[in-house]
């Protein structure tokens, strides 16, 4: 069984796209996505440093580019299952079949846009908690008045709110954790990007969405998705409630997953399902950054991945 996965805001390296424009195609395709999405997709992909890429209202829709770019090189009817982490839930939900390319653009260009606003409103941010006692470390977050936005298995839980309580978190950390600060514009995944939600609840109730043609993991739970506009219901919700990847994880493992491609920029996912599926039947892994990559994707596809039914998610 081979499960396909986006990787979310935060794994975005300068000039990533680079390669990936020598593929016929990939340039006009990323230019129409641009005007959908109201960023200049191939220069952040390619010029771009740092910086200008750690913007919120451009990375999002960046990362969800560059998921369906590579996606298009593969044989996605032997795909079993697919997940994204946070804004990679729109790449996955569009490789699944639930929306169309298009409409993911656009949805990431109006989702970074009104998270980049929302951070705005006010000083808030996030911070990596590794180790610790995991309910130990929930009370801590809980103490200091913070949420625990990203619960992302592999001993590792993001406090996300206000700059005072990730001060004093980092100050009396949890026993045997420790507190690092995240270079990002608010906090993502909590009540603060509540007008975010809105904004893009308002959008999405006019998209087209399909049922899933493969089965599609939410960030939400854990669980399979068997309706597209249920499935849209809950990326307007995500975009407030906690990315359960830890769940995530956990259903992969339960469902009997052999094989797991994150595609680009690969590598933050693929870490952590090796540190959390490890010992006996951990999954054959592979990371897809560059068209080099490709026939190493395609093979452990054709290994691993199976032929779900059109229309209808296992």
């Amino acid at each position: 069984m081979l499960a396909v996965l986006s990787p979310g805001q935060g794994s975005q390296k300068p000039g990533f796209l680079t390669p990936w424009l020598d593929l016929p195609g990939a340039e006009t395709r990323l230019r129409w996505w641009s005007a959908l999405a109201g960023v200049d997709l191939v220069h952040l992909g390619t010029r771009a440093d740092a910086e200008e890429i750690k913007d919120t209202a451009r990375t999002q829709p960046l990362l969800v580019a560059a998921s369906l770019l590579a996606a298009a090189e593969l044989p996605l009817e032997h795909v079993d299952v697919v997940a994204g982490h946070s804004v990679g839930e729109l790449g996955a939900s569009a490789i699944a079949g639930v929306l169309p390319a298009e409409a993911a653009i656009a949805l990431a260009g109006l989702r970074g846009r009104e998270m980049a606003a929302a951070c705005a409103l006010e000083p808030t941010g996030m911070s990596a908690v590794l180790g610790g006692d995991p309910e130990e470390v929930l009370a801590a977050i809980d103490k200091h008045g913070l949420h625990p936005a990203n619960r992302n298995g592999a001993g590792q839980v993001v406090a996300a709110g206000s700059l005072d309580g990730l001060a004093a978190l980092a100050a009396e950390p949890p026993a045997k954790a420790r507190v690092i600060a995240l270079q990002v514009a608010g906090a993502f995944h909590t009540p603060y990007m509540a007008p975010a939600e809105t904004a893009l609840g308002a959008v999405a109730g006019g998209v087209s969405a399909s049922d899933p043609a493969r089965t599609l993991l939410s960030d939400l739970d854990g669980t399979a998705v068997a309706s597209g506009r249920e499935m849209v219901e809950r990326l307007v919700r995500q975009v407030t409630a906690p990315v359960r990847w830890d769940l995530v994880m956990r259903t992969l493992a339960g469902s009997g997953v052999t094989g797991v491609l994150e595609l680009p920029p690969a590598g933050t996912l693929a870490g952590l399902v090796k540190r959390e599926l490890k010992g006996d039947g951990a999954p054959e892994i592979v990371t897809l950054n560059t068209p080099d990559d490709l026939a190493a994707a395609r093979d452990l596809i054709a290994r691993h991945g199976g032929h779900p039914t059109e229309g209808a998610a296992r």
